[in-house]
């Protein structure tokens, strides 16, 4: 009886922590742009589901690539942005050694402190072996007000992983099966 009653309490702490968690990578995001001296960002629905198709689809591919699921313009459209940004990764089994990864990468530095970004969407996925787990972040913010900042900061803004090898476009003819935007 002790075992099962215990059982139920971890269960029931695990549902509780689940949303702390999700919070938590915007956290820690929103800690490193508070440093400096940029504003915090909060998750949002849209740009998680961005993100977890990307990490789903590089990790069915098992590629790291911005392009495994289509351009990055055309993926985040949806979420309405009018700057975002895209961090990807693979290797680390959790949020805070990606986070560190991108932190002293310095193209993915530049994604996470997104002048004025506001919101952020967060996920990971593993490989069809399970060993390999995908990272990706999208970050995201308003348009800047007329006559601050320049054209350039208007584009979406994407580093490639510094350690990668180059990303391969996925060919037409090997998509046998599309389930769920995913080319299996």
């Amino acid at each position: 009886m002790r075992r099962v009653v215990g059982g139920l309490i971890a269960g029931f702490l695990l549902l509780i922590a689940a949303p702390a968690m999700a919070d938590s990578a915007a956290e820690l995001i929103s800690n490193f742009r508070l440093k400096h001296g940029e504003v915090r960002v909060v998750r949002d629905a849209v740009l998680d589901r961005i993100a977890m198709d990307q990490a789903r689809a590089m990790a069915a591919k098992d590629n790291l690539s911005h392009d495994a699921l289509g351009s990055f313009n055309r993926r985040v459209a949806p979420a309405g942005a009018g700057r975002a940004a895209e961090n990807i990764a693979y290797g680390y089994d959790n949020f805070e050694k990606t986070l560190g990864q991108w932190i002293d990468s310095s193209g993915h530095r530049k994604n996470l402190l997104l002048h004025n970004a506001s919101r952020v969407g967060i996920a990971s996925a593993k490989n069809a072996s399970g060993k390999r787990t995908y990272w990706a972040m999208v970050i995201a913010g308003d348009y800047e007000p007329k006559g601050k900042g320049k054209k350039k900061d208007k584009e979406p803004v994407v580093a490639v992983k510094r350690e990668a090898a180059p990303a391969s476009k996925p060919k037409s003819s090997s998509c046998h099966i599309k389930l769920l935007s995913l080319c299996i």
